[in-house]
């Protein structure tokens, strides 16, 4: 872009302007962000359900887990459409695992009727789990039907027919 300055501004001496650094950065290979939030995502999970026994990068072929370490700028390659069915598979277990923790913390917290979700979990206002696992099942290359066949599954065993219906 071109940033027209006043003839004032032209003999100022001083540190780098702000947009004039930012218009030298390099720009950043956009699929490789996505990678790393998919990474985000998936850490984020972890912690705020304590699944045990998940290993995050297990959950990458050594294509995606080269990228984590590349600079943003770099053009990487990203794992293709063809995986390894036993990296599809422990996906799959990953993202049952979300699904099944999400309804069954959703279940513990309409129980418990005395506390609210949303004052357990202030910073997830709003946040829906079973959708998120599914938006994620794109990106992790797993169908999404499964994942939602799952939820209702999960929701109907806990007695929560009305969400399973819907």
């Amino acid at each position: 872009p071109v940033l027209d300055t006043e003839d004032a501004w032209l003999s100022v001496e001083g540190p780098v302007s702000i947009v004039e650094l930012a218009l030298e950065q390099k720009r950043i290979h956009y699929p490789l962000v996505e990678h790393q939030f998919v990474l985000c995502t998936i850490l984020y999970a972890i912690m705020r359900f304590s699944l045990k026994s998940v290993k995050p990068l297990s959950l990458f072929d050594s294509k995606g887990k080269n990228a984590f370490f590349k600079d943003l700028t770099s053009i990487q390659l990203l794992p293709s459409g063809d995986m390894d069915p036993n990296v599809l598979s422990i996906r799959q277990q990953f993202l049952v695992k979300v699904v099944s923790a999400a309804v069954q913390t959703l279940c513990s917290s309409q129980k418990a009727k005395e506390v609210s979700e949303e004052e357990l979990f202030p910073f997830e206002k709003g946040k829906n789990w079973p959708a998120l696992a599914a938006d994620l099942a794109q990106y992790l290359q797993i169908s999404e039907d499964v994942i939602k066949r799952h939820y209702v599954c999960e929701l109907y065993s806990y007695g929560m027919d009305h969400l399973g219906e819907e």
